[in-house]
């Protein structure tokens, strides 16, 4: 499946929302889409850890790192707890590690960098709560589509040439 955000914001710029974040691919996944989870944490890896650790039902998972390149948030080992827990994506306002192994993993996975550091697994934070990213508030049950131009976010499905 090949998403274009550009031709989605063209077909429904009314109706969508574009993350103003320049975010990185990492994942194997340029193109992906699904419905919104969301994890609010800062410089902390246990609410999304026990996210990922659910069914994602092929979701895509957006966390609200508050922008922090400190500490990474995500790695080779919770990328592998997505994949088989079925997360179509995540998408992280943050850092993640282990790029090279991400690199070679079937996720769509975006993130501002990269940083060495694990955070600490004693900070929670809180989940499917509305988070504002760039501009684009990101709502449970929501719309996510992302490709390497952009991310959009929008209430509800929408079509473009190729979905």
């Amino acid at each position: 499946m090949s998403i274009s955000t550009s031709d989605l914001y063209d077909a429904h710029g009314g109706d969508v929302m574009v993350c103003d974040v320049q975010f990185r691919s990492f994942g194997r996944i340029d193109n992906f889409l699904g419905r919104c989870s969301t994890v609010n944490i800062y410089e902390g890896f246990r609410t999304l850890k026990e996210a990922l650790e659910e069914p994602g039902e092929e979701r895509i998972l957006v966390v609200d790192g508050a922008g922090s390149l400190r500490f990474a948030l995500f790695g080779d080992r919770m990328a592998e707890l997505a994949l088989r827990n079925g997360w179509a994506g995540v998408i992280v306002f943050g850092a993640v590690r282990d790029s090279q192994a991400l690199a070679a993993l079937d996720l769509g996975l975006k993130a501002l960098g990269t940083a060495a550091r694990r955070p600490s697994p004693d900070i929670s934070g809180v989940r499917d709560v509305a988070v504002t990213i760039g501009g684009a508030t990101f709502r449970p049950g929501d719309w996510v589509y992302a490709d390497a131009d952009a991310v959009l976010v929008t209430g509800q499905r929408i079509h473009g040439p190729d979905l």
